[in-house]
């Protein structure tokens, strides 16, 4: 630990009493070894808490090293099989590649995207074989929002479950087609309207699933405190692209999911550098960006950057030159050390200065190549979910570095062009398959050939039974829910059918129906008013004090208004969904209230007023 500490606290700046600051640096690195990382982080907020007294005016640097925040001592075991899992995810590439690419070769510039899911198929697979619960007869599930560009590898994997046939995937982005030939065809992005048993949320545009899960998530909660469904022990996963996050709608509602201390929220941002046209932050590293952005939000933020390989590497480098190196390269360079080879990283990143070369020293180029960034590395990213899982009172998101188009050789890794990359020539093919280690022939390769291993092969026995043990497959949409009792029109409605000539606002009668709808005994629980900051305006006040307005940290004040029948009630049990000026929360939460019945099994009547 104290050699671990000493290589990233190195003083990047001249000082003038530089054995002062040693016996300080000292001090701290005793401190650890005796008392702990525990111990040392109450010290440093004591010091803290001091040092920003605003007459010394002292600001904590933003960010942490260029590093894994799980380090090597505190990994979990992998508790699956390394090699059958390496080699599934191997298959759900190729499969995904093969899709893509054969919908192209057929029909010109059909489209769709190989490079995304490249890079993001190992987050998703750990995510499937440990991760992800399923919904069942017993247990709610996780929900989960999938990268929209990382469709082809999610029907990859339905493939193998045998969930799809083949010639749906030869129908992948041809719908209309597909009907006539008895197959089913599918949609180019996720979206329950296109595919109603298999997708549960939309995702495309980008930034519609990451505001979207924050609300889900939210929503979770809100039914909980409500007494309508225990969610407790359920997750909501969301799997989102570096450039995505550049959707004002991505950020939003970012510090809403940590003032509501959302733990059941998980994001995976695949930070894999690059966008359609060129790299996300060429001048610049998206990852420290990210990072200082949700941590200021008051998010749990994971970085996860290099994989296993470095570990040897890291342990040997004393004098910090690595995290040197690393704070001094951009993304734009990054990037260009994905697309090139072993020799060429030995030459321009390891032949920096003396340090570097020494730590490279007994690596041969291919060793160097096959350097893993760490969401690539399955061991890498089973840590950082077990972390993620475990953490309590924040929402977690992890930072995940990837190579664009991984697995495509000269083809398309890391090159500018590999997010419009659709085809690739005989050659490419034949290479990908070698890096794969697939059992295709060369012809196969080249006549994009979809593999599924034997039924009993033990990469489908593991894939099933992984399956199984986390309730069964995903994503799967489920849209049947239990009826409720809608009461009698004049119920809620007899002002109206008996008004004896009076007349009334459209908005005086649409409060008045709601307010009848709440109070019926068994529809009313399930009516979830959402407005935008102008519950006022549409003569709502009324119902703060009725039925309350929902916050999970219930009130903590006494409102100046008190004593007033109107007056502003907030509980823990509320039932209105007071989203203040956001009107894309509140559409958000209306879609969460809305698709109640298929994601939960409970109807919820949801109005958004505004």
């Amino acid at each position: 630990m104290a050699d671990e500490m000493n290589s990233i606290t190195q003083p990047e700046h001249s000082d003038f009493d530089p054995i002062e600051l040693t016996e300080w640096r000292e001090a701290f690195v005793g401190l650890v070894a005796r008392g702990g990382s525990e111990r040392a982080r109450q010290v440093l907020d004591a010091i803290t808490a001091m040092a920003r007294d605003p007459a010394i005016g002292w600001q904590p640097a933003r960010g942490t090293p260029y590093v894994n925040t799980v380090v090597v001592d505190q990994q979990p075991v992998f508790p699956g099989d390394l090699a059958v899992e390496e080699k599934l995810v191997s298959i759900m590439r190729w499969n995904a590649l093969a899709m893509v690419a054969r919908a192209n070769k057929a029909y010109g510039e059909l489209g769709g995207h190989i490079a995304s899911y490249a890079s993001a198929a190992d987050l998703f697979e750990v995510g499937f074989n440990h991760f992800f619960h399923a919904r069942t007869d017993t247990v709610g599930g996780d929900l989960v929002f999938y990268q929209p560009h990382s469709a082809p590898g999610v029907y990859a994997r339905a493939f193998l479950e045998g969930r799809l046939e083949e010639a749906d995937l030869a129908h992948y982005r041809q719908e209309v087609g597909a009907g006539p030939s008895g197959t089913r065809g599918l949609c180019s992005y996720p979206h329950p309207w296109l595919m109603p048993d298999f997708w549960q949320f939309p995702t495309g545009s980008m930034g519609i699933g990451p505001i979207s899960s924050i609300y889900q998530a939210r929503f979770m909660r809100y039914l909980m405190h409500r007494g309508l469904l225990d969610t407790t022990e359920r997750k909501v996963w969301g799997v989102f692209g570096d450039g995505e996050m550049d959707e004002p709608e991505s950020m939003s509602a970012l510090t809403l999911a940590a003032r509501e201390g959302l733990d059941n929220l998980v994001w995976v941002v695949n930070c894999n550098l690059q966008r359609l046209d060129g790299p996300v932050r060429g001048n610049g590293r998206i990852i420290d960006e990210l990072e200082a952005l949700f941590t200021g939000a008051g998010w749990n933020v994971i970085k996860l950057v290099w994989g296993s390989d470095w570990d040897g590497l890291f342990a040997r480098d004393k004098d910090g030159a690595l995290v040197d190196a690393f704070s001094h390269t951009v993304d734009g360079q990054f990037q260009t050390f994905a697309a090139k080879d072993g020799r060429y990283n030995r030459d321009h990143f390891f032949g920096q200065n003396e340090a570097l070369a020494k730590l490279a020293q007994g690596l041969s180029d291919e060793q160097i190549d096959r350097l893993k960034r760490g969401g690539h590395d399955l061991v890498k990213i089973y840590a950082a979910y077990d972390a993620a899982v475990r953490h309590s009172g924040k929402p977690t998101v992890i930072l995940a570095q990837t190579k664009k188009g991984f697995g495509m050789g000269e083809a398309g890794q890391g090159k500018m062009t590999t997010h419009q990359q659709k085809k690739l020539d005989r050659e490419a093919l034949i290479d990908f398959r070698n890096r794969s280690n697939l059992p295709l022939s060369d012809d196969d390769a080249a006549n994009l050939s979809f593999y599924k291993p034997e039924k009993n092969s033990p990469e489908m026995r593991y894939l099933h039974e992984h399956r199984q043990i986390l309730g069964g497959y995903m994503p799967s949409r489920i849209s049947v829910a239990d009826p409720v009792a809608v009461p009698a029109l004049s119920v809620y409605g007899g002002f109206a059918l008996q008004a004896d000539g009076k007349e009334m606002s459209t908005t005086m009668a649409f409060v008045r129906m709601m307010t009848n709808l709440l109070k019926d005994k068994q529809l009313g629980k399930r009516v979830v008013p959402i407005v935008a900051d102008e519950a006022r305006t549409f003569g709502m006040a009324n119902l703060f004090k009725q039925v309350g307005i929902y916050s999970s940290a219930g009130q903590c004040y006494e409102p100046e208004d008190i004593g007033s029948i109107l007056s502003y009630r907030e509980a823990k049990d509320g039932q209105i969904l007071e989203e203040g000026i956001s009107e894309a929360g509140a559409i958000s939460s209306w879609v969460a209230a809305a698709t109640s019945y298929s994601v939960h099994g409970i109807r919820m009547l949801p109005f958004y007023i505004y």
